[in-house]
């Protein structure tokens, strides 16, 4: 940074520090856990998280953030100059999963929008997918250090035995149930267009040397051209999000295998798809989020639910 001045990028502040690690670990305020009265959803839920700046990269631009007692998960890879990727993608962690859960304290998700049908957990994550698309784009197009950086996004909310998975770029997210594993994002990349026009097959795309050209990212445009799904989830399923980090170096078929002989230990099983991305090369920073659905958590029973009885 620029004679140790702090730069002011909206809802963040970056700290004085030279190295990316002091830079990443200053956004946002402390968030500490969402909690009423014990009530959490951590009974229900486990997750686990791993992340490595890889064998070849000099610093780490994935940001990745979890708050097991709302249901959250965030995952963002990052893409800019140096030290701008990790800028944009810890503001996207950040800036979700603050706005996350204060509009959870007054939001019933078991609702729908009234204008539209959308599901309100599925209209939460466009609005905060929004404000943090808004605040990234504006730091980029207002500092010059910061032009052109941008993130890929996936981020899962869990609520009423469902979870609602946003993605945006080539970040994924991966389902293993009954020991196989799904893919359930599809990726917004160059490669992925190809593919589903006919032009690659998907062993060709594997050889590709177009691997890390997106066509959708957060912070790029003035718009975040999200997609949504709502999935329904079952006691054992096991969700994985990742940066392309770890599916570019390590085939589906490993992946699978690791999680469903590791998944009664997702710290471990985090760390060892980090390795196995790192012993096949490590090219790119490589993160993981794994989420084990310990128990169902219908709405009834959640702690929102529980919260908001006491008000009314």
């Amino acid at each position: 940074m620029q004679d140790g001045k702090i730069p002011d990028v909206g809802y963040f502040r970056a700290v004085a520090d030279d190295s990316p690690v002091g830079l990443r670990a200053a956004y946002g305020p402390k968030r500490g856990g969402c909690r009423a009265g014990g009530l959490t959803m951590t009974n229900s839920l486990e997750m686990a998280t791993a992340t490595h700046t890889g064998m070849v990269r000099s610093h780490n631009e994935d940001s990745v953030n979890v708050e097991t007692d709302i249901g959250l998960a965030v995952l963002a890879d990052g893409m800019g100059g140096y030290n701008a990727g990790e800028v944009a993608s810890g503001m996207a962690t950040a800036l979700i999963s603050d706005q996350t859960k204060q509009a959870l304290m007054r939001l019933d998700l078991q609702k729908t929008v009234e204008e539209n049908g959308e599901p309100a957990a599925s209209a939460l994550l466009h609005d905060v997918v929004a404000k943090a698309n808004e605040s990234i784009y504006q730091a980029a197009n207002s500092q010059p250090q910061y032009a052109g950086m941008g993130t890929t996004l996936v981020v899962g909310l869990f609520f009423d035995n469902k979870v609602t998975v946003a993605h945006i770029g080539d970040s994924r997210c991966y389902r293993l149930r009954d020991n196989k594993l799904e893919q359930i994002t599809r990726d917004h990349s160059l490669l992925q267009e190809q593919i589903d026009s006919g032009l690659l097959t998907k062993e060709a795309a594997r050889r590709s040397q177009n691997k890390n050209l997106v066509t959708r990212a957060l912070g790029i445009e003035v718009g975040a051209d999200l997609e949504v799904h709502v999935h329904e989830v079952q006691s054992g399923d096991v969700y994985l999000m990742c940066s392309d980090g770890l599916n570019d170096m390590v085939e589906d078929e490993d992946i699978e295998l690791a999680v469903s002989s590791l998944s009664s230990n997702l710290p471990l099983a985090a760390s060892q798809l980090v390795q196995m991305a790192n012993d096949a090369g490590g090219r790119d920073n490589v993160s993981v989020v794994l989420i084990k659905i310990k128990k169902d958590f219908p709405a009834a029973d959640g702690w929102v639910s529980k919260v908001r009885s006491w008000f009314i």
